[in-house]
């Protein structure tokens, strides 16, 4: 008699299980469609607000005499600057085929990097803020 109890108490458990189950996956459900909802309105709000450039980014700076030699010597903004010394790098292919994320200077990147042959983007930068005021 045991055994037989022990089987009608085992499909009992499993429905249970199931109907738990399906109650978990409809909040679930319900949880992620209000989410969704939420990050649509989100972005529609995002949307009708126009980003203003930071004014910072757009002062024209001058150039220091030996980055004037790569990027020319009239004032422009830090972006600018950014701009044509890639051009410059990509012109006279001096990324690095294996490591891409090094420049390998010629003779007017290395006055502007203090001497280094080899220099990381991120370095890049910092070396050429100096040549800005």
């Amino acid at each position: 008699m045991a055994t037989k109890k022990a089987k009608k108490k085992a499909p009992a458990k499993k429905v249970v299980k199931k109907k738990v189950a399906k109650k978990a996956t409809k909040k679930v459900a319900k949880k992620a469609t209000k989410k969704v909802a939420k990050k649509a309105v989100k972005k529609a709000a995002k949307a009708k607000v126009k980003r203003k450039p930071n004014a910072a980014f757009m002062k024209p700076m001058t150039i220091g005499a030996a980055l004037q030699a790569v990027v020319g010597n009239k004032p422009m903004p830090r972006t600018e600057v950014t701009k044509k010394l890639w051009d410059y790098i990509k012109k006279n292919k001096l990324q690095d085929p294996k490591e891409r994320r090094n420049i390998n200077a010629d003779e007017n990147l290395k006055k502007v990097f203090g001497g280094k042959k080899t220099v990381s983007m991120f370095e890049m930068t910092k070396l050429v803020s100096k040549h800005l005021s």
